[in-house]
């Protein structure tokens, strides 16, 4: 994605050197005009071009002489020195869980190295995944920073070592995995990378009650939110087929195309002939297209249990029961979280807050549904049947 422009990258665009003249424009008297001008402009820069390598660029002066007042210190010693500013963060994916607090390294430095420090500005932000505005989290300059939005009073500066300029993330939320850009401002120079944050968390399909390819893009986004996450990007879902999800209704993901995965290949999945994968659909329009969604839900910090109760429940009887047992009524990604990270595995069905039934599968066994793990489902059941228990959610 391209970074917003600068007024390095603008300055450097141009061409260097000297202005170039101008035709003159075609009334009466405006060849006397310019050449006036012209006569004018050559006096004041003749004594200059006696001058040594003096340096023009864009219309601006820059001293690189040996004999400056403030060595090492000029902004234009990265341009015309050979100074070349690095910025430095890591390769690889960083991983964490909802609620934890988070460094993302960026570290700068100079080739050559510099004899004295230099001020200058750090910004870091957070780029977008669906065609919004890239999100500003935090500037700093020298001691003061100021951050934005949600990241307000959350994210910090870390420079526990010099030139380190960090972000320190507290109380992660679903929405601040991502990409984030680290630049480094000095004077017209600027460079930046960037780091990709992921939270620990277990990819799943939703439907609503309604049925199947009922949702367009904003209805999905609610949809998941609804259920305690957010909607996947497309790395969570491929890394979750890498992991052996297998689906082959259509869902939205994050940058708002529509995909599915598939391991193992079969008429229904795009047929026989092709290789497993995550199949796609491309982007589609967010209000007109229809389908289900493909949620991510973050590793949980609480406790989801099935309730022991001597009778079968309403849904609204489940519901009162878990707030009679100091929890609530469980969401679908708090039970997918569970079975994924605490390895809860229950074979009794039961209640969950968006009205529909299932179970959490860890070993399977004999009257415990399919031979693989997973979270079974009985979809969304008349909500007076009392056919069945509740899974609740207890915060910590």
């Amino acid at each position: 994605m391209d970074k917003p422009a600068s007024l390095s990258s603008s300055s450097r665009a141009a061409g260097g050197g000297l202005p170039r003249p101008q035709p003159c424009p075609g009334y009466p008297g405006a060849a006397i005009v310019c050449d006036t001008m012209g006569l004018f402009l050559l006096a004041l820069l003749l004594p200059l071009a006696h001058v040594s390598a003096l340096p023009f660029y864009n219309g601006f002066y820059y001293s690189n002489s040996p004999h400056d007042q403030n060595p090492g210190n000029g902004y234009g010693e990265g341009l015309f020195n050979r100074v070349k500013l690095v910025v430095e963060t890591p390769e690889e994916t960083l991983f964490s869980y909802q609620g934890a607090n988070v460094t993302l390294p960026c570290r700068y430095h100079y080739k050559p190295a510099l004899v004295s420090p230099r001020p200058m500005c750090i910004k870091w932000w957070k780029l977008s995944e669906n065609g919004a505005l890239d999100q500003d989290v935090l500037v700093a300059i020298g001691l003061r920073h100021r951050s934005f939005g949600d990241y307000r009073g959350r994210v910090s500066l870390w420079q526990d070592e010099d030139n380190e300029v960090s972000l320190e993330i507290q109380d992660l939320r679903l929405e601040d995995s991502g990409r984030y850009r680290c630049e480094v401002i000095d004077g017209l120079e600027d460079e930046s990378s960037l780091v990709e944050l992921e939270l620990w968390g277990v990819v799943f399909p939703y439907q609503p009650r309604q049925g199947r390819y009922q949702l367009n893009f904003y209805e999905a986004q609610q949809a998941c939110e609804g259920q305690a996450a957010v909607v996947a990007s497309f790395e969570q879902l491929f890394r979750a087929w890498e992991q052996g999800l297998d689906w082959c209704n259509a869902g939205w993901l994050q940058d708002a195309s529509v995909r599915y995965p598939v391991t193992l290949a079969r008429q229904p999945c795009g047929g026989l002939g092709l290789a497993p994968g995550v199949r796609s659909y491309g982007p589609r329009h967010r209000r007109l297209y229809r389908y289900d969604v493909f949620c991510f839900a973050a590793a949980l910090k609480g406790q989801v249990y099935y309730l022991q109760h001597p009778e079968k429940l309403t849904l609204e009887e489940a519901k009162e029961a878990c707030q009679e047992d100091g929890a609530q009524i469980a969401k679908v990604g708090q039970l997918f979280a569970a079975w994924k990270f605490r390895g809860l595995d229950h074979c009794d069905a039961g209640w969950l807050a968006d009205g529909s039934v299932r179970y959490p599968v860890v070993h399977p066994r004999p009257k415990c549904g399919p031979p693989e793990p997973g979270v079974r489902s009985f979809g969304f059941p008349d909500p007076q049947s009392r056919k069945y228990g509740v899974y609740c959610y207890r915060p910590r």
